[in-house]
Parts: structure tokens; C-alpha cells; sequence
């Protein structure tokens, strides 16, 4: 049997979070993991999403289960989720983001893999065999469409969907990946997913159901030129930074680098 955490990100869902606990009251388990943990991150909330969250801590029947990290400026979603999973030591680590897109009920499917021990497993709506129930808008599917290939060009990372907030890692990937992630905004999905291959972790994808949620908080011309940005900043981080500073180095300790490798 493994165990398992839920990691999930909240930032302002006072409106949406009663459908969140809802849903883990109602999750059952299957046979082959134990629930060991909810960890909600709050993510610089300024409406009453903390004192919501502190509530179903204290009344429901999983509050020995559940913790609230929290920390008073927003950072973006990448940080958050950056948080929470470093704050398991689950046999793997689930993150899903807090209007529920993906029902509980799927990481079923996720099973045999947690089985085989696969390191990265994730969710996706886009490999022709997957259910989307309640489609985006055709602009945000197209863009997502166009996203998609512009990561896999510039990162050279080949999965279906770097985006479906569905995604799972062994507690040795979740370590190693996490540790590692600098993106905080909307490009922390892509860093991710491009560290797992960095790391020589397999990444599976298993198609899962999901439904769009009208009240999506990704504002389109924000996130486009900022997720364009972080993934070249994601490049810079982990491919190409080591050689920039080693070549703007000053000669002499260009010199003493090669000598300390000689």
C-alpha cells in the first residue's frame, strides 16, 4: 500500500472552496493507497480563504489529516504548489488545483503506476483519449493548443499537456524536482515537467476526465507574455546559467576552475 498527499494551492477561493472540501469528504480511497495527508497552501489570500480553511480544519472529520501552510504575500501558484510539496513525505505527493477540474475519483488510474513506482505521473486532456466534459472557450483552447508547442520547441520536452492541474511524484521526484523549481508565476508547470526529464525521471501520462471551470483565474494577457518569459528563464536557471557565469567570470578564477578540474 502507498500513502499519499493532496497538495492544494489557493489563492482568493473563498467562493469556490466549499466544491474542494466537498470533494475530499466524499473521497474514498482505494485499496491500494492511505490518505495520509491534505495540505492546503494559502497563497497570500486577501479575502476570508484562511479562516475558511481554519474552519474545516477544526469541524471536519479529516482535520487530523489537514495543514494549513500559509504565508501573507502572494507569490504565484508555482510557489505555492512549490510549498506544499516539499511539505510531504508521502510515498507520493498530488497536487490539483482547487476548483476541482479533475474529480478525486481519477487517481485510480493512477494506481498501477504508483505500482510500478514510476516518479512522475500526471494527467492530461490532450492525447486524443482523455474525457473533457465542459470544454474552455475555443480562444483559451487554441491558446493552450499554441502554448503547448512553443514549450515542447523551446524546452525540448515532449508531453501532451504541460498545464492539467493533475499531477503526482514520487516522494524521491518530489524531493529532487522541487528543491529545484525557481518559477513561481504560471510557468511552473512546464519547469517542472522539464526538470523531471533534466533529473532522467520517466514522465507518464494517463488521460483523466476533466470540466473547465468558468471561473478560471488565469487572465489571459497577463499569463501569456509572463509564461512566454518564464520559459526562458527556465532555460536560463537550469540549462544555460552555470556557462554564463563561467564565462563572465574574471581570468583568474576562470583559470582556478580549470585547475581545480585538472
Amino acid at each position: 500500500m502507498k500513502t499519499l498527499t493532496f497538495v492544494v494551492p489557493m489563492y482568493n477561493e473563498e467562493k469556490r472552496i466549499q466544491k474542494t472540501f466537498d470533494a475530499l469528504v466524499a473521497f474514498r480511497a482505494p485499496r491500494e493507497i492511505r490518505l495520509e495527508k491534505i495540505i492546503f497552501v494559502n497563497d497570500g489570500s486577501t479575502d476570508k480563504t484562511v479562516q475558511v480553511i481554519k474552519n474545516f480544519i477544526k469541524t471536519s472529520s479529516l482535520s487530523s489529516q489537514t495543514k494549513l501552510v500559509t504565508y501573507s504575500k502572494n507569490q504565484g501558484k508555482g510557489n505555492a504548489v512549490k510549498e506544499g510539496m516539499l511539505n510531504s513525505d508521502s510515498d507520493y505527493t498530488l497536487f490539483f488545483d482547487a476548483d476541482i477540474s479533475t474529480p478525486l475519483s481519477e487517481i485510480k488510474k493512477f494506481i498501477p503506476y504508483f505500482e510500478n513506482n514510476e516518479n512522475v505521473v500526471i494527467g492530461t486532456r490532450k492525447n486524443g483519449k482523455s474525457t473533457v466534459v465542459v470544454h474552455q472557450p475555443k480562444k483559451r483552447e487554441l491558446l493552450g493548443k499554441g502554448f503547448t508547442k512553443l514549450t515542447q520547441t523551446i524546452l525540448g520536452v515532449h508531453v501532451t499537456d504541460f498545464t492539467c492541474g493533475f499531477k503526482a511524484f514520487s516522494n524521491n521526484a518530489c524531493s529532487t524536482i522541487f528543491s529545484q523549481a525557481q518559477i513561481k508565476g504560471w510557468g511552473y508547470d512546464a519547469e517542472i515537467i522539464y526538470l523531471a526529464e533534466k533529473e532522467k525521471f520517466k514522465v507518464v501520462e494517463v488521460p483523466v476526465t476533466w470540466y473547465d471551470d468558468k471561473r478560471s483565474r488565469v487572465v489571459l494577457y497577463k499569463a501569456i507574455p509572463q509564461s512566454l518569459f518564464e520559459l526562458f528563464t527556465i532555460l536560463y536557471y537550469h540549462k544555460y546559467k552555470g556557462i554564463i557565469q563561467f564565462f563572465t567570470l574574471p581570468l583568474s578564477k576562470v583559470r582556478t576552475r580549470i585547475a581545480s578540474v585538472l
